[in-house]
């Protein structure tokens, strides 16, 4: 389903060439539940961006499916991205202008889904989350923690084939992290593939696979 081919990242300042990744070769097979981890700074995020399209300052081969990732433009990238994938970031990245409710119909308003059973599914997934009294309050009015379970809701809502998820469960208490980390495994049983950083050895064994990464080099 992923194939990554020589997948390699850098920064240059003058003279200076600082590595984030090097060398990347990855399968990821479809409905796989891959953990990934490493120190902070060895670019375990950036690896996540680059799978997500937010980053395309890199070289190297990136398929997705059919779809050679490398060779796409940035229009034909963000159609695939909203197609195939739900990102969970680590800084939530909710639209500060809309409110709860608007936040998580935006990955439902590219899809062609009526307005009628977008509001459903909206009202599900504000359910499920237990975030009903949220609904029209804005991003700036939540706690990190109510901010961490809209954007989980808002990446997991439009039901996509894809979920890559940095830190998920980083600004959540225990029981909660431990509900978001079943809620994944159960969508992964379903077929999604789910595919996480983490530094957390309990999430990181909800996964099939663990990969570690290491100054910008996958090193198990």
């Amino acid at each position: 389903m992923i194939k990554l081919a020589n997948i390699e990242k850098y920064y240059d300042a003058g003279p200076t060439r600082t590595w984030v990744l090097r060398r990347i070769n990855l399968d990821i097979k479809q409905g796989e539940f891959l953990s990934i981890m490493g120190p902070s700074g060895a670019g375990k995020s950036t690896l996540l961006h680059l799978l997500g399209m937010h980053d395309t300052a890199w070289n190297g081969e990136y398929h997705l499916y059919e779809h050679p990732i490398h060779r796409l433009g940035k229009k034909e990238r963000s159609e695939i991205y909203k197609k195939y994938f739900g990102f969970v970031f680590q800084s939530y990245h909710l639209l500060d202008s809309l409110t709860v409710y608007e936040n998580l119909d935006i990955p439902l308003s590219y899809r062609n889904i009526k307005k009628s059973e977008r509001d459903s599914i909206v009202c599900d997934a504000l359910d499920k989350f237990n975030i009903v009294g949220k609904k029209d309050l804005f991003p700036n009015q939540l706690s990190g923690g109510q901010q961490q379970l809209v954007a989980i809701a808002r990446a997991m809502i439009a039901s996509p084939k894809i979920i890559l998820a940095d830190e998920p469960t980083g600004n959540l208490h225990s029981s909660q992290g431990k509900e978001i980390m079943e809620m994944f495994k159960k969508l992964n049983e379903e077929g999604t593939t789910i595919i996480q950083v983490t530094h957390s050895e309990a999430n990181a064994a909800f996964g099939h696979r663990i990969i570690k990464i290491v100054d910008g080099w996958i090193t198990d």
